[in-house]
């Protein structure tokens, strides 16, 4: 249980050196489909090695559509 006002610490991320990230979206949408993106993918990973297909499959659904939405955002900012 927490004490009022004091925020739990939170658990570590599997990234080696700790959480690159300290808060997603703190740097906007890119960075937040980005973010996304990542953990979907270790998710999709998760599900698949437990044999939860439905689940691989809506996960890689997820990680195509933040991918695309991050491929989209690449190709505008070079025009």
């Amino acid at each position: 249980m927490t004490r009022p006002g004091k925020k739990r610490a939170r658990a570590a991320s599997g990234v080696p050196g700790g959480s690159r990230h300290e808060e997603p979206g703190e740097g906007g949408a890119d960075e937040a489909v980005a973010f996304i993106a990542e953990q979907v993918g270790a998710l999709r990973k998760l599900a698949e090695r437990h044999k939860l297909d439905v689940l691989h499959y809506l996960l890689g659904m997820t990680k195509l559509e933040a991918d695309e939405h991050l491929r989209l955002r690449t190709k505008r900012k070079l025009s």
